[in-house]
């Protein structure tokens, strides 16, 4: 046997902001590469992390291979690669060390041909926890490059192209383990990196490590678990862990403990998990989101198909409110003045189910509809608010690129179709605990802080009923599988395009309507738990569902 047991506890260490990895995940991590690894006796080793950071993924597994290994990695900060390499040499000093300053991804851009370290040689073991730096950090043109070098689309994260960097030098028969951001599974944005290591990998394992809180930062992971391109095919499987209020049936010590049972389970610091096993579903779509699929969760969402007459996406295109660049003028927290382009403005802060609380915010607005199209207003017809934007012409026309879009100086960036405003919309935030979506009848303009749809009114009036309703939690759940701490989930157009409608002709969806009328009604003068808790089940009834707790 090449693996020994040797657990080291050194503890979450950070340098220039960054959180490095906790040594309890890192632990885990080596012992699932070695578990899927197929090492070959008789030569040292080939080890790779991209990212050293302190070191701590490289003590892991090196802490669990008993023979020769040579250890190859990246590290941008010389501090850290400092520290890295006094643990390793100190820790394993038989382990050939060749730890270089510099980036991984510069490495794989600039001499991608030689292959890494001048070798053409792939690495057996690949461990690592990539760096998440989006676009506008690593800047338009080195994004656009990794974009072409990878065959990345849409927003570029760094992690993505670390993900398929890796995944060119991986031994065919060696194996890899990866943290990521849980986000990477189910987001637009991670779709071709998903497709990626579709293709170039050999999934085993992936694991959604959710609310966990495993480290200090804000940050939900996932493990992803794979061998090289030379692996057989097999369908991965899938574990996903979130805190829970159920009664617990299990207990552990640790959250990572915990991944290893099934149901509810307490650990030691009192909260509850519940953890579920499967297998990893992309809806026979490369680019498809990741979910858990089972038995039980295909029968549920088989159901909800068979009574799902389509989804909000056929109602309209859903869009987020408006982008001003210069929110202090146009938007400002309290007016002094009344502006013949006043108009009533929905933010979150008056955010509530089914009906939001009244209005008290303005936005400056200086566009219009003619022939069903967009335009700036002609100022010299509305003095009052020429004289005000006077007042702030320096900082609008700072905005050189409202200018160099061909655009008047006073204008939103972002002001949407004006003759939508005066339509009912259906309205909702991106975060929260529970669904928060409402109907704006009032001819709102919606704010940059929440997303809004609007088509044919009935329509609206069942799609705020399912969409607040205890169905489409699970729906969500089951669906996306994406959680942030605290039980909150992001409603975001990705998902919300594919929240289901009953038949709005079946005589269900017609009582959900007309509850839901009456319900906003009644709401002017305060809530009305009753009524909302019967649409619920209303909901519930219309896909053929019984009533579950959520």
């Amino acid at each position: 046997m090449r693996f020994t047991k040797r657990y080291g506890d050194v503890g979450e260490t950070k340098s220039d902001g960054a959180t490095y990895t906790p040594r309890a995940l890192a632990d885990f991590v080596a012992d699932r590469i070695l578990a899927n690894a197929n090492l070959v006796s008789g030569r040292a080793i080939r080890v790779l992390d991209p990212a050293i950071g302190h070191g701590e993924l490289l003590l892991a597994i090196l802490d669990r291979i008993d023979g020769p290994v040579e250890v190859f990695g990246f590290e941008t900060d010389h501090l850290a690669l400092a520290v890295a390499r006094r643990r390793l040499s100190l820790e394993h000093p038989q382990a050939i060390l060749n730890l270089r300053l510099g980036s991984f991804l510069d490495h794989v851009l600039d001499d991608f041909a030689g292959g890494l370290f001048a070798s053409a040689e792939p690495y057996d073991i690949i461990i690592a926890n990539p760096p998440y730096v989006r676009t506008q950090i690593i800047g338009a043109d080195r994004a656009q490059q990794l974009a072409q070098q990878f065959g990345l689309t849409g927003r570029v994260d760094l992690y993505h192209a670390f993900l398929l960097g890796m995944a060119t030098v991986l031994a065919p028969e060696g194996a890899a383990g990866f943290i990521v951001s849980n986000r990477f599974m189910t987001t637009k944005g991670g779709a071709s990196a998903r497709a990626g290591m579709m293709t170039g990998l050999r999934l085993r394992e992936v694991y959604d490590l959710g609310d966990t809180k495993l480290f200090d930062a804000a940050v939900l992971p996932a493990v992803l678990i794979a061998r090289g391109a030379g692996a057989k095919s097999a369908t991965p499987s899938f574990v996903t862990i979130y805190q829970t209020k159920d009664e617990p049936a299990h207990t552990a010590a640790t959250p990572i403990e915990a991944v290893g049972k099934h149901g509810a389970v307490s650990i030691d610091d009192g909260r509850t998990f519940l953890v579920q096993h499967g297998t990893l579903d992309t809806g026979g779509d490369p680019f498809g989101v990741w979910r858990l699929a089972s038995a039980g969760v295909e029968s549920w969402l088989a159901t909800v198909e068979q009574n799902a007459w389509g989804t909000f996406r056929d109602i309209g295109k859903i869009r987020v409110g408006i982008k001003t660049c210069a929110d202090k003028v146009f938007l400002p927290k309290k007016w002094d003045c009344e502006l013949e382009l006043h108009r009533p403005l929905t933010t979150h802060h008056i955010a509530r189910r089914f009906r939001s609380e009244p209005h008290n915010q303005l936005v400056l607005y200086p566009h219009q509809a003619v022939d069903g199209k967009k335009q700036a207003v002609d100022l010299s017809l509305y003095p009052a608010s020429l004289a005000y934007l006077e007042q702030h012409r320096q900082t609008l026309e700072d905005r050189s690129y409202v200018i160099e879009a061909g655009r008047q100086w006073y204008e939103i960036w972002v002001p949407q179709n004006p003759a939508d405003w005066p339509a009912p919309k259906l309205v909702f935030r991106d975060i929260s605990e529970r669904p928060t979506f409402w109907l704006d009848l009032e001819g709102t303009v919606v704010n940059g802080d929440c997303y809004w749809l609007t088509g044919d009114e009935d329509l609206l009036w069942l799609a705020v009923g399912v969409a607040n309703s205890t169905f489409i939690e699970r729906f969500y759940d089951l669906r996306f599988n994406n959680k942030l701490y605290a039980g909150r989930r992001r409603f975001i157009t990705q998902y919300v395009e594919q929240f289901p409608l009953p038949d709005p002709e079946s005589s269900g969806a017609r009582e959900i309507v007309t509850a839901c009328r009456d319900l906003y009604a009644r709401m002017a003068n305060g809530p009305d738990p009753a009524l909302e808790k019967r649409i619920d089940r209303m909901v519930w009834s219309a896909f053929g569902l019984p009533v579950e707790e959520v």
